[in-house]
């Protein structure tokens, strides 16, 4: 069965890169990468690290301004184990993250960034 999450989503979703940190509550590990898509209801990364169903986590995401950005929680609602294709790969993990407690200008910066994605691939 195909995953039917995509076309349950209330916003819509572009692929997009930028700089994130995700963090455990307690912060005891922050991992750095770089986000796959986003959209004003959450984002998908790719991360080495395998976190559990409905947990929460911190986000500082560094969209256009590096000196502004949007810190929230999000709740892990999948994730994907990608298989390494040899012994030297690490083995990473496509996650989807959905926003918690994020504030409403800072939904609009994202919202914004979509809808300007959207227009210029239009």
């Amino acid at each position: 069965m195909i995953w039917e999450g995509i076309n349950q989503r209330n916003f819509p979703r572009v692929s997009y890169k930028c700089r994130i940190r995700v963090s455990t509550d307690g912060r005891e590990e922050v991992i750095e990468t770089f986000t796959e898509n986003i959209g004003a209801g959450g984002i998908c990364v790719v991360l080495e690290k395998g976190f559990g169903l409905f947990e929460v986590v911190s986000l500082e995401i560094f969209i256009e301004d590096e000196a502004n950005p949007i810190l929230c929680e999000g709740t892990i609602v999948w994730v994907v184990k990608r298989h390494p294709v040899s012994h030297a790969e690490m083995t990473r993990y496509d996650t989807g993250i959905e926003f918690q407690n994020i504030n409403q200008e800072d939904k609009d910066r994202i919202s914004k960034l979509v809808e300007d994605i959207l227009r210029s691939e239009a």
